[in-house]
């Protein structure tokens, strides 16, 4: 992740983007957009080079999504980034979900929550949606669950920054991702 000044200084930026001094915004970008790109690639990286969404796509669109956010009271960098997972995720959902309008996959999904990259590929679409169908159970069951794996899975965020942005402890993010990752692959399997 960033080094600790840079880590500060994102911090100081939504502090003051949360006052509403819009210069804040514009500084926030240079900082922030190494990391949002490195989640990005985390997506893409099994993609063949004419995915028709591209890295630099969704990092610009995320980062859209998130300065249209009003009322987000941003609390450090690790909540910018967790909120900023939750967006790129929801882009992805809808570009899978255009992409098999027509058709949906069978059998039961293979995804890994252990991997490193996400593949987000056509071929793969149906079962990305059927995790997120999966992921809004959970949700209504455990939301605090639901969200570690969101953090974790689809943003990339260690346990520690997970724990951060939720407020909770290292060991509570440890025993809640393996539970939520038990519950899911069984519910998918089902």
């Amino acid at each position: 992740m960033a080094e600790n000044g840079e880590k500060h200084d994102v911090t100081e930026l939504l502090l003051a983007w949360n006052k509403g001094e819009k210069q804040a915004i514009e500084d926030l970008f240079p900082l922030v957009y190494r990391e949002l790109k490195k989640i990005a690639k985390r997506y893409f990286r099994r993609e063949r080079d004419d995915h028709t969404l591209q890295t630099t796509a969704l990092v610009h669109e995320a980062y859209f999504k998130l300065i249209d956010q009003t009322r987000i009271k941003w609390q450090n960098r690790a909540h910018f980034f967790g909120i900023a997972a939750q967006a790129m995720r929801r882009i992805l959902l809808e570009h899978a979900r255009q992409h098999i309008a027509d058709k949906r996959g069978s059998g039961n999904p293979k995804i890994s929550l252990d991997a490193e990259e996400i593949d987000v590929s056509q071929e793969k679409a149906a079962e990305l949606i059927m995790l997120d169908e999966a992921l809004k159970k959970l949700e209504s069951i455990d939301p605090e669950r639901s969200k570690i794996v969101e953090l974790r899975y689809f943003g990339g965020l260690s346990i520690e920054e997970t724990a951060q942005v939720l407020g909770i402890g290292t060991a509570t993010v440890n025993r809640s991702w393996r539970v939520a990752k038990a519950w899911l692959y069984k519910e998918l399997s089902a």
